[in-house]
């Protein structure tokens, strides 16, 4: 491996925020005389940040103009997923289905992403993001995870049918899964392309047949994706669409929020829960609660941990599709890749010798 790729594989995935910062702030202001608000001005830039897809993000307030968030790719991928973005918030804005729910979305006022300096402006919603709001209350959860999984099933029912999912399950899993395999080494040869082998086969052998409530599905909600406000924490908005699709299996949301906020509250990574639920074949107790009690948990422990198993494959490869950072950081994938396909291959292993157990002659 050549010595720059080996370095940057040491890198952290999380930006550092003290080595960019004053360049950021330079961008963020750039970016905001850019814009244009008739008569209006818009003011100085405020809590600029790099996020793990790419995106220099910061908010601007200003007189006779609301609040709005711009965000700035910072590389082609970014680009993508922000145009992916805005148009699924455009659909879901238009879908008349939704009534009232459409409070929830974002409203995006540009979208310019050609020329130098491409942007979306998003007009602020109200509240406070779901990660922050947990770390500085904690005790809060049960409440976060009952406003967002009902507002989010709400989506799911208003356009959604119940239907058997076998046809689909190419869509679902097969781009997932190349895009895993190209993003990440481990993945492309040995033990780690054995093991995506073997996912496959497991998540088509557990899902054929079953009957999912197909509908739009976020693809990548977590409690950093919700915002809230208030005391007891009540959903008012929902933000981040670029992983989303129209007829994807929506469960996946449900999973992804709970099994991200163990990850936030508990300190564990995303890949070694998952692992746990594999090893196990089901769901902590107080997890598959969450989910029952919004129709999401699939009674049948094989599909339990099917849905887990996809939620997990749906998470890192949009991870990996968004950001290169993952897919070349070495610690994200031996945290959030290699416990999942290693466990994975161990309960494949263990369930051939038990079909075919060895006896001598």
């Amino acid at each position: 491996m050549p010595l720059t790729a080996e370095l940057r594989g040491l890198l952290p995935v999380r930006p550092i925020g003290v080595l960019t910062r004053p360049a950021d702030a330079l961008t963020a202001r750039r970016l905001t005389h850019s814009l244009r608000a008739g008569d209006a001005a818009y003011g100085d830039p405020t809590g600029a940040r790099r996020t793990f897809s790419d995106l220099l993000v910061f908010r601007v307030d200003g007189t006779g103009v609301r609040p709005v968030v711009v965000k700035h790719p910072r590389s082609r991928r970014a680009v993508t997923s922000l145009a992916r973005e805005c148009d699924a918030v455009r659909w879901l804005a238009d879908d008349e289905r939704l009534g009232s729910w459409r409070r929830l979305l974002p409203v995006v006022e540009q979208c310019r992403l050609t020329g130098p300096s491409p942007l979306v402006v998003e007009r602020a919603l109200p509240g406070l993001e779901g990660d922050l709001l947990l770390r500085r209350s904690p005790q809060l959860a049960p409440r976060v995870a009952a406003s967002a999984l009902g507002a989010i099933r709400e989506l799911h029912r208003a356009t959604g049918r119940t239907e058997e999912v076998t046809a689909r399950l190419g869509d679902w899993v097969d781009p997932q899964l190349a895009a895993l395999t190209e993003e990440v080494r481990y993945c492309r040869r040995g033990a780690g392309a054995e093991a995506m082998t073997v996912l496959r086969e497991r998540l088509v052998r557990a899902l054929t047949g079953r009957r999912l409530l197909v509908a739009w599905t976020h693809g990548d909600f977590h409690p950093g994706n919700v915002l809230l406000t208030g005391r007891h924490g009540t959903l008012s908005g929902v933000i981040d669409w670029a992983g989303a699709c129209c007829e994807g299996p929506s469960a996946l949301d449900c999973h992804t929020f709970v099994l991200t906020m163990r990850h936030q509250c508990g300190g564990r990574q995303f890949g070694r829960i998952v692992a746990d639920v594999v090893r196990r074949s089901a769901l902590l107790p107080a997890d598959r609660r969450l989910l029952a009690d919004v129709g999401a948990l699939d009674p049948d422990p094989q599909g339990e941990t099917a849905l887990t198993l996809l939620t997990w494959l749906w998470h890192v490869s949009g991870n990996v599709t968004k950001s290169a950072r993952y897919g070349r950081s070495r610690r994200w994938v031996a945290d959030n890749v290699v416990p999942v396909l290693t466990e994975v291959a161990a309960r494949d292993a263990s369930a051939t010798r038990v079909a075919h157990p060895f006896r001598p002659v």
